[in-house]
C-alpha cells in the first residue's frame, strides 16, 4: 500500500533529521534491506523442507540407494529438511537481535529514538 503524501513528507523529514542527527547510522540503515530476505528465505527454507520430505521417502522406498543397509538419500532428506527448518525459522532474524542477544538483552532507547518518538506522536495529535 503506498503512503499518502502526507505520510511520504513526514518520512522523508524524519530521514533528513536522521541524517543530521546521526549520517553513520542512516547510510548503514539505508543500504540495508529489510523486509525482501526474510520472506525470500522463508521460501526457501519451505522449499528445502519439501525437498527433504521427497528425498527421505524416496530414500526409504528405493533399495537402490542404500549403502550398508543405510538409507543415504533419506539421511540426505532429513539434513536437508532440517537446513529448510532453519532457514525458514531463523531466517528473518538477523541483525538487529544477535547484537542485542551478545549485549546482554535488549538495549535501552537512546535520547535520539524517545525524540523521534516523541515528534511522531506530536504530529499524529495535531
Amino acid at each position: 500500500m503506498p503512503l499518502s503524501e502526507h505520510e511520504q513528507r513526514l518520512l522523508d523529514q524524519i530521514e533528513r533529521e536522521l541524517y543530521a542527527e546521526d549520517p553513520k547510522f542512516a547510510s548503514t540503515v539505508r543500504g540495508a534491506r529489510f523486509r525482501r530476505p526474510a520472506r525470500r528465505r522463508r521460501i526457501q527454507g519451505i522449499a528445502l523442507f519439501v525437498i527433504g520430505v521427497a528425498l527421505l521417502v524416496v530414500g526409504v522406498m528405493v533399495r537402490a540407494l542404500w549403502v550398508a543397509e543405510i538409507p543415504l538419500a533419506s539421511v540426505l532428506g532429513f539434513l536437508v529438511m532440517f537446513f529448510g527448518v532453519v532457514l525458514a525459522v531463523m531466517g528473518g532474524r538477523g541483525g538487529g537481535n544477535a547484537k542485542a542477544a551478545k549485549n546482554g538483552g535488549p538495549k535501552a532507547k537512546s535520547s535520539f529514538t524517545q525524540r523521534m518518538e516523541e515528534r511522531f506522536r506530536q504530529r499524529f495529535e495535531e
